[in-house]
């Protein structure tokens, strides 16, 4: 989530100010790239490896405080509780680079893993955990520092306390509410830094941007979110969506997203990328500034550019462009690729790196102008194709080309990343290992998220949906740890979820989300016709608002039916018979107090209702799983 902040927006002055200092800061960039200061002659990697902390149920543990107590060296916080970062000190594009981060990056997360055991927790490598419920994103597990309340606070103001509204579509639809910046804490990466010429910046990036979208297609780790079959690079969607400032506007303003790919190549330089985002985005955050960049240089140092880099921070482009002072006092350059999941093992993200570094460096090197090969709207049309489809994407490629995400990458792209890293030095031996695990995975077709569909099609009419949800995320870990890349894994399997009694904790894990409502001003018949054709006992009865107003027990129905009800007149409305304001329960209540109610209140079900809307409802037949289980253990026992 980047940089710190020493403190709170202060106001307009403090808004000005820092203004002032980015500016300056624009000013000074552009003397430096005029002066030919940058770094030249070698090309450094680097990653930052972002993972999920998980409770002993596969469900996020928000423990990232005690467990970064327990660790030393380049681990620090994320924005919800239940996440990590650790970063992979950068090394030389050259030799076995690749193998070398790759153990680097096993050494961290085994380290986290280690540190994580005390506290209950594991770790999980994944774009979007499976197991995440709305529940986890209250504001209670944000991590407790200045920038993720100073930012939640400024997204906020931007969009003029509007909540979250997010709305995507798949296989399944999503369409929620949130009132908080904690949608981002569902996402997790693998991002890698690519440093390049300063005067070869252009070319490169726009390269970059091009080869994006089959990268991501054979990279897909992300396709459930709240338990909804969306993109299989969901992570795109949410991402966008979770930061957006962006609120509804008069007649036709188009108003940019702070998470985008672009709307056009970089013609000169990288100053083109920073002056468009301090000019279409206000300053979201502030620091105080003490650092006069232009009187740095005058004094032959080089300046840190505090503020171009804060801002830089909270523009989410997903290939973002970063400058950087090395520790070797050199000012660099840098392309980082955010797109990249987490997951699903670390030999799968060192190839995703390894692939897109080698399309970055080869493309660069053979493909010309690509500005006058494809045009940038195919580009980005690429890019959310392969957001919504992985490897089932189709592709428009150069020179006015198709091809089906598979063929291009397997006959085109491969070819031209082993290329790139054989002429940046890299050894024959990593180029075989990273490049022969994605195609393998691309020839299988077997990417991160089509294992977990897969995993959830198996296990279609086994169990309950929180434990089917389970089980992928435990058997996730387990594999991740084995080590071996996704596209020899075995499909998961229910009994992977942990056991039962991890999956009954809340009533959100099990309650029923498919409703059928009625309004009060409706007829009874209609209760009765539900009843009937959905085998249901109980009908909620609830406002144009979705508020729960009431419920229609079947005893109630009967009652009317043997009493009251004369066939020759016209049935009564809901609201004659409906119990008012019946007895609910939130998502997160526990089940044994939700049983405890059930029993107390002498009900058969109980409506769970979140900030006064109805969401969904759990029933005596909900909890016959863990009577059934517990019978069989008493008979084992006898």
């Amino acid at each position: 989530m980047g940089q710190d902040v020493s403190g709170e927006p202060t106001g307009p002055e403090a808004v000005r100010a820092f203004t002032r200092a980015l500016l300056r800061d624009l000013q000074a960039l552009e003397q430096m790239l005029q002066q030919d200061m940058f770094e030249s002659g070698v090309r450094r990697i680097g990653v930052e490896q972002e993972m999920f902390l998980v409770n002993r149920g596969w469900r996020p543990a928000p423990v990232s405080l005690e467990v970064l107590e327990r660790l030393e060296g380049p681990y620090t916080t994320e924005l919800g509780l239940f996440n990590l970062e650790a970063n992979v000190e950068p090394r030389v594009l050259e030799g076995r680079c690749f193998s070398a981060i790759e153990d680097r990056m096993a050494e961290l997360v085994e380290g986290a893993r280690r540190a994580a055991e005390p506290s209950g927790a594991d770790i999980a490598l994944v774009g979007i955990l499976p197991t995440l419920s709305k529940s986890d994103l209250s504001l209670d597990n944000i991590t407790p520092k200045t920038r993720y309340y100073a930012l939640n606070d400024a997204l906020s103001k931007m969009r003029g306390g509007d909540p979250y509204k997010l709305r995507i579509e798949g296989t399944d639809e999503l369409y929620i509410e949130h009132e908080s910046v904690m949608l981002e804490a569902c996402n997790t990466s693998c991002q890698v830094h690519l440093q390049v010429e300063a005067r070869d910046f252009a070319d490169v990036y726009n390269v970059a941007q091009v080869v994006t979208a089959p990268v991501l297609a054979a990279s897909v780790n992300s396709p459930v979110l709240f338990a909804k079959r969306l993109w299989d690079e969901t992570r795109i969607a949410l991402f966008q969506q979770s930061v957006d400032t962006r609120s509804a506007t008069v007649h036709m303003r188009e108003l940019a997203p702070r998470v985008r790919f672009g709307e056009q190549w970089v013609r000169e330089s990288v100053t083109e990328l920073f002056q468009e985002d301090v000019a279409r985005f206000r300053v979201l955050l502030t620091s105080k500034v003490d650092e006069d960049p232009i009187a740095r240089l005058r004094g032959g140092q080089i300046p840190e550019l505090v503020a171009l880099q804060l801002h830089n921070s909270t523009i989410y482009r997903w290939n973002r462009p970063c400058y950087g002072v090395g520790s070797n006092g050199r000012p660099h350059l840098r392309i980082e690729c955010r797109v990249l999941p987490s997951g699903p093992t670390i030999v799968d993200e060192v190839a995703n790196a390894a692939f897109w570094i080698g399309l970055v460096t080869g493309g660069s090197d053979t493909l010309g102008d690509i500005t006058e090969r494809i045009g940038f709207d195919e580009v980005k049309e690429n890019f959310l194709a392969a957001s919504r489809h992985g490897l089932k994407a189709g592709f428009h490629w150069l020179d006015g080309t198709t091809y089906p995400a598979p063929r291009l990458i397997l006959d085109e792209l491969i070819p031209l990343a082993r290329s790139g890293l054989a002429a940046a030095g890299v050894d024959p031996e990593d180029i075989d290992r990273y490049l022969g695990i994605v195609h393998e995975r691309v020839e299988s077709g077997n990417t991160g998220s089509q294992w977990m569909m897969r995993s959830f099609t198996a296990m279609k009419d086994q169990g309950t949906r929180a434990e089917r949800l389970a089980a992928v995320t435990g058997a996730l870990v387990r594999r991740q740890r084995e080590g071996s890349p996704v596209h020899a894994w075995e499909v998961a399997e229910l009994h992977e979820a942990g056991g039962w009694r991890l999956n009954y904790l809340r009533v959100e894990q099990y309650m029923t989300t498919q409703l059928f409502t009625v309004h009060e001003d409706e007829l009874v018949d209609m209760v009765a016709f539900l009843m009937d054709r959905k085998t249901i006992r109980h009908v909620l009865v609830e406002d144009d608002q979705h508020r729960l107003v009431g419920i229609v027990s079947y005893r109630s129905l009967i009652r009317l039916m043997a009493e009251d009800f004369d066939r020759e007149e016209e049935a009564p409305p809901v609201r004659a018979i409906m119990e008012r304001d019946p007895i609910s329960v939130a998502p997160e209540t526990p089940t044994l107090e939700a049983i405890d109610l059930m029993r107390r209140h002498r009900v058969s079900c109980l409506p769970v209702v979140k900030h006064g809307k109805l969401v969904g409802i759990v029933s005596e037949r909900d909890f016959m799983p863990i009577a059934y289980e517990l019978l069989e253990e008493k008979l084992r026992q006898a």
